[in-house]
């Protein structure tokens, strides 16, 4: 029986058990086999509860934090894949204002940034005693993805007193320097690559990739209620929260209603194809359960960015069946969901069709789009930096809204990096496109793992299509599920190479 939703990590693949041990055993029964390990693990474990206990008794919740984090570590240095663990179920709550962004007021201290710092150097350690066949970081990756990034970083660190103060006074960014301005707009971003990365690197180590989709379900789960909890404690109503007036409605949250939408669509098509995979019914009701939730919390969004990106997986997944029956039921299971859909999401739909397409668009085309179109011409080979909305022309002589991107991640990108920039990005998605196909026809793939990275190419073609209302190119937050699935995939291929079958 598949236990493909059961968390436990396993050994290094290809290594046989002990033979006085059973064939799965976890790393807390090696762990307390070792009379040395375990005198160890009770020493860090005892040093830190007194050190915590004594930090939280002399100061405040920030003492707790920090001696939380420093505890996980301790764990992760064992085994660096507990800290993915973690990350998995964090990385994308992290850009909630629930999420502690600060300890102490010391700016980039927090347990994310803490944990992802541990479970690197863990990571690392753990490969300089096996080196493992495939890089840490995969070259089309690093020339087609990190490189344009810190190149338009590095050129945009130049313009930060070109800033209007307009935008640090409504507290729009939390920089007024170089080393802010490459700590918010370039490194920060990357800790989303570098989660993808680490994903990678634990993949490899495990015999059964699919016991990372439950921390993904857990994760997906947060993010779900945190959009559906906040809306009914709000007691706000549909039809408000439809309103063009409410698109800052999240705000507390400190997210954008169409970034929630967005994380959401690619969420769900994670669900929706890792579903066709699934062997046993309490997998298929967890999933299907998990489906509905993301539904709900998309539907609540109002977005019409996330409305699109949810209504192009779906067309992808009923052409994908190409069975008569799954598509007659696919097809008439998406008619009844559009039968019980609120008036509310019909009426958002509607929404600005009465006014021209810059109504339709929500004034992007006339206060954003055109009056950016003759600054992309100022440099568009390299592009002007990462931002360069902020202190472009257009900004500073007051022709384009008050934004703090151009929403439109192809202009956006144009604008930043210039159209080589553009060319190399979309060079690295179609890379990450085409393994994603690769590894869900490949048979030695796990059905679950399958279904997963087809729901990933699928979720990548609904995320750009969304892209042209909206997002960005580079590492945003409402990317996360997506680099969980190319840290997966990444892993696979790894795993290939080592088996000799890449």
């Amino acid at each position: 029986m598949s236990d493909g939703l059961v968390v436990g990590m396993d050994g290094p693949a290809g290594k046989a058990p002990a033979p006085a041990q059973p064939p799965a055993v976890t790393w807390p029964a090696r762990l307390l086999a070792d009379p040395v390990h375990t005198r160890s693990t009770v020493f860090y474990l005892a040093l830190a509860a007194a050190v915590g206990g004594t930090a939280v008794a002399l100061a405040d919740l920030n003492a707790l934090l920090v001696c939380v984090s420093l505890l996980a570590c301790v764990f992760i240095a064992l085994d660096f894949r507990i800290g993915v663990v973690l990350l998995i179920l964090l990385m994308p709550v992290s850009a909630s204002a629930l999420f502690p962004h600060a300890i102490a007021g010391i700016t980039g201290l927090n347990p994310l940034n803490l944990l992802l710092l541990g479970t690197l150097g863990a990571c690392i350690v753990h490969r300089s005693l096996a080196p493992p066949a495939a890089p840490l970081v995969p070259a089309p990756l690093f020339w087609r993805y990190l490189l344009p990034i810190a190149l338009a970083g590095l050129l945009g660190s130049r313009h930060v007193a070109d800033i209007p103060a307009f935008f640090q006074a409504a507290e729009l960014i939390n920089f007024d320097s170089a080393g802010s301005y490459l700590r918010d707009m370039m490194i920060k971003p990357l800790f989303m690559v570098l989660f993808a990365v680490l994903i990678g690197a634990a993949l490899v180590r495990t015999r059964q990739p699919d016991r990372f989709l439950l921390p993904m379900l857990l994760s997906i789960w947060l993010m779900g209620l945190l959009t559906i909890v906040f809306v009914f404690v709000s007691g706000v109503s549909f039809s408000q929260l439809s309103s063009s007036e409410s698109r800052a409605f999240f705000a507390p949250l400190g997210m954008h209603a169409n970034d929630l939408g967005r994380c959401y669509a690619i969420a769900y098509a994670l669900l929706l194809f890792t579903l066709t995979g699934c062997t046993e019914h309490r997998q298929r009701l967890a999933i299907l359960t998990t489906m509905g939730m993301v539904v709900l919390a998309l539907i609540m969004t109002f977005s019409r960015g996330a409305f699109l990106g949810f209504a192009v997986v779906n067309v992808l997944f009923l052409i994908s069946r190409r069975h008569i029956v799954a598509l007659v039921v696919g097809t008439l299971m998406l008619a009844g969901l559009v039968l019980l859909l609120p008036d509310a999401v019909f009426l958002r739909l509607q929404a600005g069709w009465n006014g021209g397409m810059n109504a339709v668009s929500a004034g992007r085309i006339d206060n954003i789009w055109l009056p950016l179109l003759p600054d992309v011409w100022k440099h568009p080979v390299i592009g002007n930096g990462l931002g360069a909305i902020l202190w472009s022309p257009a900004m500073r002589g007051g022709n384009v809204l008050m934004v703090t991107h151009p929403h439109n991640a192809y202009l956006r990108a144009v604008l930043d990096m210039g159209f080589v920039g553009l060319a190399l990005l979309l060079a690295y998605f179609a890379h990450v496109w085409r393994s994603f196909r690769r590894l869900y026809r490949d048979p030695a793939v796990t059905p679950l793992c399958r279904g997963l990275f087809e729901g990933a190419a699928v979720g990548l073609v609904a995320f750009l299509a969304t892209g042209l209302v909206g997002s960005s190119l580079s590492p945003v937050p409402e990317q996360s599920f997506l680099w969980f699935a190319i840290g997966m995939m990444y892993g696979e291929l790894a795993r290939r190479r080592e088996n000799g079958r890449g």
